[in-house]
């Protein structure tokens, strides 16, 4: 039987879809059957790609209420191809990798069932192998494949519960403790963990205690797909003043934010300032550099010019790049294949990737890395708001996001780029940043508003982000002004 509209489901190196009624206007595009075929095309790719015709796969799953369903199908569309299924339940993105490198479950694919941050009635699938993260194009393989393979029934296959997360965890504290040469490196600390009633409740007690942590004032940490409390998006302004509040009620030393699957997190600084966006890669960065003097760093497009400056002042290279999680990871990959030293690979948003840790997008790795650094900070006495004092923050920012209405909307923002190159080319105090990967980016000296703007497309959607940084109150306003006055003859563009 086929299924069309599964290929609908490809969202860049990801599926997403409805999973679930409520919210109007949102019809369910995201069935089971649809994830039971997708499995079962996922497994006949794998075979072909390996070689084999048994194979071992781990499903875990965040705490989305259409999770144990959508995971349930998955594992069936595994087992009917006559393979093994370690059935992980709840767990993480991160975790699911690291099921193929696991002595234990030695998986040779994985699937995550998530949609990240979204809401409630959404779901997915995330994929792994031993290489990593599929691309783009292995899920597009994927699910043309999915459309139209006929499913069958091959004996052999089993499916069996196998909770992951301890083991994931423990390698987390092995990494700390050789790392600190302490058992427990954070005795004495308070930490708090905000897992937003995501799938990151575990590292408060599967990993914080048992370093010494008093991890008291800790909240959401139990698994709630309704997502009462606020959305899991170390991103999100709301969410950022839970664990704020959080760290500042409890007196904490430290705070952490994790989003539903944890691929994304974010830190909080004993003062209730958040260490996201560019003060998380830039506490990422200047670990590495430590390590690796002279590395490379890949970014997303619309970090800040500070953020250079702090890389470059630490010895590293600050190379921008297209967003896109993947998009950031694949260019760090090339660049360490063209012999150019490269160990961190990090978008604003919060995904971030390390080289010592197989490019894997991994918010509890990031984590695990400021908790080093913490420690160190702590025996001496020292507050975690110290370690970014170099780092120029933007006075102001901003992102307007401006709809594209017309059915050609690829053709129509590209057009609308090469005019805005030309344009900014032309004005007074502006100069076109080059060598620049995603849109057009702009430099305005002092008189022009003093930072940059950057226009760009969306990578799926009829959108056209515009980001403005200044570092001078009114300077956004000065550079927006001259933007207004370029973007008003697009009537498309609203």
């Amino acid at each position: 039987m086929e299924i069309k509209d599964i290929k609908k489901l490809q969202n860049g190196s990801d599926v997403r879809g409805v999973a679930l009624e409520g919210i109007p206007g949102e019809a369910v595009n995201f069935t089971q059957d649809m994830a039971m075929k997708i499995a079962f095309a996922f497994a006949t790719w794998l075979e072909q790609k390996l070689g084999k015709t048994l194979l071992t796969f781990a499903v875990g799953r965040d705490s989305r209420l259409s999770g144990p369903h959508i995971a349930q199908a998955v594992a069936l569309g595994l087992v009917s191809r006559g393979h093994q299924v370690y059935q992980c339940g709840i767990s993480t993105t991160p975790a699911m990798f690291m099921t193929t490198l696991d002595p234990v479950i030695e998986a040779d694919g994985a699937v995550m069932v998530t949609a990240s941050h979204l809401p409630f009635n959404r779901n997915g699938l995330k994929f792994f192998t031993r290489d990593g993260g599929l691309n783009k194009e292995d899920i597009t393989a994927i699910l043309t494949l999915a459309e139209t393979v006929e499913t069958s029934f091959t004996p052999g296959g089993q499916a069996r519960d196998y909770d992951f997360l301890p083991s994931y965890s423990q390698n987390i504290l092995n990494i700390i403790r050789a790392k600190t040469g302490s058992e427990q490196p954070l005795a004495g600390a308070r930490i708090v963990v905000d897992a937003g009633n995501g799938a990151g409740g575990f590292f408060a007690s599967q990993v914080l205690k048992p370093l010494g942590a008093d991890t008291t004032g800790s909240q959401y940490l139990e698994p709630d797909g309704h997502f009462p409390n606020h959305v899991p998006n170390p991103e999100d302004a709301v969410a950022i003043a839970h664990i704020t509040k959080a760290v500042l009620d409890n007196q904490a030393d430290l705070g952490i934010i994790f989003d539903t699957d944890v691929d994304r997190a974010a830190i909080i600084d004993e003062k209730g300032n958040a260490i996201n966006r560019n003060g998380f890669i830039a506490f990422i960065a200047s670990m590495l550099l430590s390590d690796y003097p002279g590395s490379t760093i890949v970014t997303d497009s619309i970090t800040s010019t500070g953020l250079t400056a702090f890389i470059e002042s630490h010895g590293g290279h600050h190379h921008r790049f297209k967003r896109g999680y993947k998009n950031v990871i694949n260019e760090a990959i090339r660049l360490n294949n063209e012999g150019i030293e490269t160990h961190l690979a990090m978008e604003t948003s919060g995904h971030g990737a390390i080289k010592e840790n197989y490019f894997l997008d991994d918010g509890a790795y990031l984590v695990t890395m400021a908790l080093i650094k913490f420690a160190q900070l702590f025996k001496a006495g020292q507050p975690i708001s110290s370690f970014l004092a170099g780092l120029k923050e933007p006075v102001e920012a901003k992102e307007i996001r401006l709809k594209i209405m017309t059915g050609e909307f690829k053709a129509y923002g590209e057009n609308v780029l090469t005019e805005f190159a030309a344009f900014a080319a032309s004005q007074p105090g502006w100069t076109v940043v080059d060598p620049n990967y995603e849109g057009v980016r702009v430099s305005c000296d002092e008189a022009a508003g003093n930072g940059w703007c950057l226009l760009r497309m969306s990578l799926h959607d009829p959108i056209m982000p515009l980001n403005i940084e200044s570092d001078t109150v009114g300077g956004c306003a000065v550079i927006e002004t001259v933007l207004r006055d370029f973007l008003h003859k697009f009537e498309a563009l609203v």
